[in-house]
């Protein structure tokens, strides 16, 4: 997939399905949720409407509200925070984990997913996708799943899911990194300035070797 964090609409959708089915578990802590706000240009009432719940501050980090203690005696581990999620994964491998989930009966949760098998999380979002089943091929004399199948239709079309996890992953490259909304517009500012400095250096050069040149003869 090819990540736009540009896409203002997609961010801002991005964000408030994060709040509404990652944020319980997983938090973005590297980020304010004034930051967010400034930056999807949302006033405090549009904030706290789509992003901010509870009694969280505008000016506070975005944690989870679940202690590690309680995370922990129900998954098994912490859930990792996820500020630098695309950074250290990258924005497919994201893209395709939220997208593999399949059923597993003997997973705690009924699920396990193609791209990190028996992870300890469940398909937060499978009332949007859907129930999808493996597909199970012999490999090397070993059943291994090779691909899923969609068995049970969620709420929303294989197009439209693909847009909602194109959504999560936006947000979250933006997350990982939201300076990139100032530094990418701003450095075509300067490009286009080293290069007409070049430009004129390069004729003041010329015009400087030639009065050289006519002096030396």
């Amino acid at each position: 997939m090819e990540v736009d964090i540009f896409d203002r609409e997609s961010v801002r959708r991005g964000a408030g399905l994060f709040a509404n089915y990652c944020l319980g578990c997983h938090g973005i802590k590297q980020m304010r949720y004034s930051r967010i706000a400034k930056d999807l240009h949302l006033d405090q009432e549009a904030l706290r409407r789509e992003f901010l719940f509870g009694q969280a501050k505008v000016y506070d980090p975005i944690r989870t509200a679940m202690a590690p203690a309680v995370a922990e005696a129900a998954f098994g581990v912490v859930p990792p925070d996820l500020s630098l999620i695309v950074r250290a994964r990258g924005a497919n491998w994201v893209y395709n984990y939220l997208k593999g989930f399949y059923l597993d009966p003997k997973r705690p949760f009924g699920v396990n997913n193609m791209v990190a098998p028996n992870v300890a999380m469940p398909n937060v979002l499978w009332k949007f996708q859907g129930i999808q089943v493996p597909v199970v091929k012999m490999v090397a004399g070993v059943p291994t799943v090779v691909d899923v199948r969609l068995s049970e239709p969620g709420k929303m079309s294989p197009q439209e899911f693909r847009g909602a996890v194109t959504d999560i992953v936006n947000f979250l490259a933006y997350v990982a990194e939201p300076a990139k909304l100032e530094r990418l517009p701003l450095g075509k500012y300067v490009l286009a300035f080293l290069i007409i400095l070049t430009v004129l250096l390069y004729k003041l050069k010329k015009e400087y070797w030639k009065d050289i040149s006519t002096g030396d003869s």
